[in-house]
């Protein structure tokens, strides 16, 4: 029987560069923002020669391109398979589903992408174009069918279908945003979880005291 192959340290490091040098830019990236973030930072972060980074990506812009499909857009497969399985309740669903998503994304620095975008998106046009299209629309289509299963079982109004996706979309932005500026949120950093279960809570029972029967006792 023939054992395996071990593989040289060199061959094992030169494996993980990748991941290396990803890991590397996603922590710039967010640390300083894109325009700010050379080439040269993320190689030295990453403990290689600027040439070995070109050697695995052609461009910053490429770079940035491949952290946001490893960090983000990766998730959204199994969202949607796990969106496939799920048997719940439609608000089951939807807590389910933050919960995983603030698992992901939210509590990770990939969370920290989102604010770049918001930043710097109109300087890097091809870039928001990028992000919009790879993460922006997919997210939506993901809340799409959580709301448009809740129709089908009864368990949801399809009043103002299409804003109803941003509703539930705006409170994982404001989150993002929120956590990745200390010059905003201070100490106050939100707690995810319990933040996107009580935006559940507003959103499907609503915070108003519930109308009034109207009395029936005459004027005078």
């Amino acid at each position: 029987m023939s054992l395996p192959r071990s593989v040289p340290k060199r061959e094992r490091r030169k494996e993980a560069r990748p991941r290396e040098l990803l890991d590397a830019a996603l922590a710039l990236f967010v640390a300083q923002g894109f325009a700010a973030t050379k080439a040269q930072d993320v190689a030295k972060h990453a403990g290689v020669s600027k040439g070995t980074l070109f050697l695995y990506f052609s461009s910053k812009e490429d770079l940035f391109k491949a952290v946001v499909r490893e960090n983000i857009v990766g998730q959204f497969s199994e969202l949607n398979k796990a969106l496939d399985r799920f048997t719940g309740s439609t608000e089951e669903l939807m807590r389910s589903f933050m919960a995983a998503w603030w698992q992901r994304i939210g509590s990770t620095r990939s969370a920290g992408i989102c604010k770049l975008m918001v930043s710097e998106g109109s300087q890097f046009p091809e870039l928001a174009e990028f992000y919009r299209t790879e993460v922006i629309e997919p997210a939506c289509q993901i809340i799409a069918r959580v709301l448009a299963r809740g129709v089908q079982r009864g368990e949801l109004n399809a009043l103002h279908a299409p804003h109803n996706v941003h509703t539930l979309l705006a409170p994982i932005v404001f989150l993002m945003l929120w956590n990745s500026a200390p010059s905003l949120s201070g100490a106050s950093a939100l707690d995810g979880p319990a933040f996107l279960n009580a935006q559940i809570d507003v959103l499907l029972r609503g915070i108003g005291m519930p109308a009034q029967t109207p009395s029936s006792t005459p004027l005078p």
